[in-house]
């Protein structure tokens, strides 16, 4: 499995309208898009610990994208829906970071840490 993850922060001008279409526009892909196998969106949580203090920046949410393979990510990334949510996208943020991850589940992902 591979997860593109997305976190941002809109910017703080962001209009509602552009906030609804920016929402419309990703509920497309989540619909439209074949190779997206989850999408999850989420805001984050403050929980008082240390380790929030020691962060750079601050991202107000985050989108966890998961595809099947490298290659049903790379098929997304060309999907004319998507190049509509990029454009989207990119008026809308003030800052994010976006990466993609390989993603397995128990002992095995954490003996491939080694």
């Amino acid at each position: 499995m591979v997860t593109h993850i997305v976190m941002f922060r809109p910017r703080a001008a962001l209009t509602d309208a552009q906030r609804r279409n920016l929402a419309e526009t990703m509920k497309d892909a989540v619909r439209d898009i074949p190779q997206l196998r989850r999408a999850r969106f989420g805001h984050r949580v403050r929980t008082g610990r240390p380790y929030e203090q020691l962060m750079r920046a601050d991202y107000s949410y985050v989108a966890l994208l998961e595809f099947d393979d490298h290659e049903a990510l790379k098929e997304y990334m060309v999907h004319p829906v998507h190049e509509r949510l990029g454009a989207v996208f990119f008026e809308c943020f003030e800052d994010a970071l976006m990466y993609d991850f390989t993603l397995d589940e128990g002992d095995a992902a954490i003996d491939a840490l080694l």
